[in-house]
């Protein structure tokens, strides 16, 4: 009700059951069927007062139930988001699981042969070590002065250095390459130990990397299911509550009679008059606001023939299931678990594709894209949505990319929309959508 509508006094009982009715057209998503008739009768108001109150007491119960439930219902749009977002935030983490998987087998991988090359340098050390030992063996035999040779490689008093004079005048060329070969032993040895270490250390942080994803994953998407679950129950005592008053409501206006009845019909319809102006005015605003695509009659024209065979193995897939977490470059697969809603859909028993796994096929022959809608986002070039072409991905989730599609033309496009449902042909849908395609072709 608008402040000059307030400052005129309490409006009559039947425009509030006009504007009731208007307000659960809009909440149920009703169009108006016929244009508004010609006036009935219009009685006097004193000859109406009586009968006003009963039915204005059933008329307001049914407004404020009616807003209740489009809070509650707009609340439940925006979890049925959140849990979509959730989901493919769960497909990244399954993408980005794999990746970590890989990154720790590569890490077990390197570690083994760090382990390997430091047996192999260990036994280096094996032989170089009775070699030398072999001389100095020999030169205490022979009555010499210098003893073992650790204490040559790790001495430095000055008649340690007069020794190694002795030691080098005494020594082939052989016996020093053995002496330099231990030490190169030595080194590598202590390098390939580090290097198994550092490996299994990076093995490890992966494997812990990959658990916390997956674990913060699933409660997030556990929490979303639980509040999209409970806000459904809630609207749904919310509609029986405002159905049952609304037939009250009927009930009263039918106990209306002679003047009262033709005063309030008269009532009906100047709120049905007001309200088919204030729709007209809406949807032509509306219109002018949304953005579309360039008008165009028939069908689209052929793009490049790139773009036409991924849009032909997109259009092959109509009809088929969706899965969550289906889908690869060689077609539809079966779907992954998720522990909540795909799984009571069944979806990992149904071969199929979500959105980004369709989108993978589509694009095969092009690219490879990830297994995630927010990653596909990034991997072409952006253009806004008023300059979309046939063959760019459309993406939906102003706080979170939840969904892709691949736009047809003429302002239609073609989606695994959700569990339960097919991969389909359909009109475009503005809300929520991102404000740029991703182009990969041209």
């Amino acid at each position: 009700m608008s402040a000059q509508q307030r400052g005129q006094g309490r409006p009559s009982v039947a425009g509030w059951v006009a504007a009731v009715a208007a307000g659960l057209a809009f909440v149920l998503g009703a169009s108006p069927a016929v244009a508004v008739p010609p006036p009935p009768p219009n009685p006097s108001d004193s000859e109406l007062q009586e009968s006003k109150d009963s039915a204005h007491q059933r008329a307001n119960q049914v407004g404020k139930l009616t807003n209740q439930l489009a809070e509650a219902e707009g609340r439940l749009t925006s979890l049925q988001n959140e849990v979509a977002l959730k989901l493919e935030l769960a497909n990244k983490a399954r993408v980005d699981a794999e990746e970590a998987a890989n990154a720790a087998a590569q890490a077990r991988r390197d570690a083994r042969q760090a382990s390997e090359d430091a047996a192999t340098a260990g036994r280096a050390v094996d032989v170089a070590r009775k070699e030398t030992d072999k001389f100095v063996a020999g030169s205490y035999q022979q009555g010499s002065k210098m003893g073992s040779l650790s204490a040559y490689v790790t001495s430095a008093s000055p008649e340690d250095v007069l020794l190694r004079a002795q030691l080098l005048e005494a020594v082939s060329d052989e016996q020093l390459d053995a002496l330099e070969e231990l030490r190169t032993a030595q080194i590598k040895k202590a390098n390939a130990d580090s290097a198994a270490r550092k490996a299994l250390e990076v093995a490890e942080a992966k494997q812990r990397e990959t658990e916390q994803a997956d674990r913060a994953a699933r409660d997030a998407y556990q929490s979303a299911v639980d509040a999209r679950a409970s806000q459904a129950a809630r609207a749904k005592e919310l509609e029986a509550d405002r159905d049952s008053v609304q037939r009250m409501l009927y009930q009263a206006q039918r106990k209306v009679e002679g003047l009262e009845d033709q005063r309030e019909r008269y009532q009906d319809w100047l709120e049905a008059k007001r309200e088919e102006q204030a729709q007209q005015a809406q949807q032509a605003a509306a219109a002018a606001q949304a953005p579309a695509p360039a008008p165009s009659s028939g069908s689209p024209a052929p793009a490049s023939p790139t773009i036409e065979t991924v849009i032909s193995r997109a259009m092959s897939q109509l009809g088929v299931p969706y899965a969550w977490g289906g889908g690869n470059t060689e077609g539809p697969t079966y779907g992954v678990r998720d522990y909540g809603v795909a799984d009571s859909y069944g979806d990992y028993n149904k071969i199929g594709f979500d959105c980004s796994g369709l989108m993978i096929y589509a694009f095969a022959p092009l690219t490879t894209l990830p297994h995630y809608s927010g990653y596909q986002y990034e991997s072409g070039t952006k253009v806004p949505l008023s300059q979309m072409q046939r063959g760019d991905m459309l993406f939906w989730g102003n706080g979170g990319i939840h969904h892709v599609a691949l736009y047809l033309g003429n302002g239609q496009m073609i989606e695994a929309p959700q569990s339960g449902m097919f991969v389909r042909v359909t009109p475009v849908r503005y809300s929520d959508i991102l404000p740029y395609a991703v182009r990969l072709i041209g």
